[in-house]
């Protein structure tokens, strides 16, 4: 018979610490670009604000996702056995995650830029054939 020594980790309470931390600032994160967005929204879609709201909101779902599916595919700690590692294992996965989100939040904001750009450039392209029509 062979006898199995347990050994007190800490990677439950990691996780109980990483979750609520990387959805909260998955949330807040969300919530300024969101609320932030709409004006791109509404000059994109060409101030039709229903449909600038309805897709603002699709991005937001769709920003939540992905980044809390993210934050839950890198929740692996290994063997955290002091409180030490604990801090290190931590600040590696929640500082890595910032980057990661700060990455996306950048990434979305190019997207709503070159959106507007394009809608400007439509807006354009129609204003000139209707002052133009020969064209």
């Amino acid at each position: 018979m062979t006898a199995t020594v347990l050994t007190a980790t800490y990677n439950f309470s990691a996780c109980m610490i990483y979750l609520p931390i990387v959805i909260t600032l998955t949330i807040l994160v969300s919530q300024f670009l969101f609320k932030n967005s709409k004006a791109f929204m509404i000059d994109i879609f060409h101030q039709k604000k229903d449909i600038a709201m309805a897709t603002n909101s699709l991005f937001k779902i769709g920003f939540y996702l992905l980044n809390i599916g993210f934050a839950l595919c890198i929740i692996e700690f290994f063997q955290i056995e002091t409180v030490e590692r604990l801090v290190v294992a931590l600040s590696k996965k929640i500082g890595g995650f910032s980057i990661y989100l700060g990455l996306m939040m950048i990434l979305n904001l190019l997207l709503f830029l070159k959106g507007r750009k394009h809608a400007l450039n439509k807006e354009k392209q129609i204003n000139i054939k209707y002052e133009n029509p020969d064209i």
